[in-house]
């Protein structure tokens, strides 16, 4: 059997076991130029027939480097020696906070590129071109940034769309292959920098450990990156499973009473707010700090201020946490008529107004969500409006005035929906907070003829 022959039929006996492929799709190939990306593009187009595959060819151009343009240039001729449609995907790798350094934003924004392409092609997945000795070196990577079992799971083989044909072939099968094939691929000078700690790991220490240890070093990491990736696996479907059953999603987010995380290992825990992340988009790997920032949120003493995940929000108040946008949208001033309603869509709720004559049965409405007035004391429009510092009321039943604030806190609002809760006035007065607490103004009393009833709902 031929080099080319046996990578090739490594990577289909690959696809059929994780059954990646069954015939017919449209592969969206991520080619850098690299040898594992030219290697990949190679096998995948020997099996377009056998596997009735389309092929089609992605190159991600991040503008970071000199050669990039040449780069893109030799992609470009090699998808057109193959008759295979090319897609140039430029991007703008962030560079503002939340930044988790080049490398992790540089493969954020290449994901992104090559999922929106994907989308546009209609391709049913995108293959990318890392190895056995890429595994390895993120296991070793994560290992020294004290990462737990997530981090040491290493580079996932599929994730929806996107599959690794080549994770369990080493990069030396890689270089026999191009020769035998006698293509040429472009070198990234960066890749041999040893100012980067995976150039160091791939120059400099792998080397050193398989001289030490033997030359089975690189499989072992890739065997404990497996054992890892298989306990994450049973981890992420649980949390899936108790994230749908404790959380309740709405304009803020993911809220979860933390009561239900308290009961749950650390661990599971953890993995329930990642998958609330998920849900809302966000799912780029997750650094060790950001593990122990979730772990502190967590926590008997957590912090006030919010834990950031990606571009999402991730904080605690009272007896709840959200998984969320780090900024809501605030409630905006409207009048309603009476009777009339008015959506609150800002805050996903709708408030209606309705008058009616009182009957002898009427009886005062119990539901947090339904207040009742005496219509007749109440003007014929009413105001609506969010919070506002040293806003104060008489509650009902109440002694005496009190601060809002300390209302609101006591009804155990959370510190992200203090702004957000609708106050109903009338002539400057709050006559409820809506779903919390009414006020002493306008009460239904025993001369009472007409009701003017107030109703929050979700939108």
């Amino acid at each position: 059997m031929t080099t080319a022959t046996s990578l090739t039929a490594r990577v289909l006996d690959t696809i059929r076991r994780r059954g990646w492929l069954h015939g017919g799709e449209v592969v969206l190939v991520a080619v850098s130029g690299g040898a594992d990306s030219v290697a990949l593009l190679d096998v995948l187009f020997s099996l377009r027939d056998a596997l009735r595959l389309s092929i089609e060819v992605a190159h991600v151009h991040h503008g970071l480097r000199a050669e990039a343009d040449a780069d893109a240039e030799f992609v470009r001729r090699l998808a057109a020696s193959l008759g295979a449609p090319f897609h140039l995907e430029r991007v703008a790798v962030r560079r503002e906070p939340p930044w988790e350094g080049l490398e992790a934003e540089a493969r954020r924004a290449r994901h992104a590129a090559l999922l929106a392409r994907a989308a546009a092609v209609g391709a049913h997945r995108v293959a990318m071109g890392h190895t056995a000795d890429d595994q390895a070196e993120t296991v070793l990577m994560r290992l020294l940034e004290g990462a737990g079992p997530r981090g040491l799971a290493g580079i996932a083989p599929g994730r929806g769309l996107v599959i690794r044909p080549l994770l369990e072939v080493r990069r030396r099968d890689i270089a026999a292959h191009l020769a035998s094939r006698e293509l040429g691929w472009v070198e990234d000078a960066s890749n041999r920098d040893t100012r980067f700690l995976r150039s160091r790991l791939r120059h400099d220490v792998i080397p050193f450990l398989e001289g030490a240890f033997g030359p089975h070093v690189v499989a072992s990491l890739c065997r404990s990156a497996a054992a890892s990736r298989a306990l994450v696996d049973d981890l992420e479907r649980l949390a899936s499973s108790e994230l749908g059953r404790v959380a309740a999603t709405g304009p803020a987010g993911v809220v979860l009473p933390i009561d239900a995380l308290s009961s749950r290992s650390e661990e599971l825990a953890v993995q329930i707010l990642i998958e609330a992340a998920a849900r809302l988009g966000e799912t780029r790997p997750r650094r060790a700090a950001t593990q122990r920032a979730l772990r502190r949120l967590l926590g008997e003493r957590p912090p006030r201020r919010a834990v950031r995940v990606g571009d999402l929000a991730v904080e605690r108040s009272g007896r709840w946490l959200r998984v969320g946008p780090v900024l809501l949208p605030a409630l905006l001033p409207r009048r309603v008529d009476v009777p009339g309603c008015a959506d609150l869509s800002e805050v996903g709720l709708r408030l209606t107004a309705r008058c009616f004559e009182r009957s002898a049965d009427y009886a005062i409405p119990r539901d947090a969500r339904r207040a009742a007035f005496d219509a007749d004391r109440v003007p014929p429009a009413l105001a609506v409006r969010g919070r506002r510092a040293g806003d104060r009321m008489a509650p009902f039943g109440g002694p005496g005035e009190r601060r809002l604030k300390s209302l609101l806190i006591d009804a155990g609002i959370p510190r992200w929906e203090r702004a957000r809760v609708p106050l109903v006035e009338a002539a400057g007065d709050i006559l409820w907070v809506a779903g919390v607490r009414r006020g002493r103004a306008a009460i239904v009393g025993p001369e009472t003829r007409r009701i003017l009833e107030l109703t929050l709902d979700s939108l």
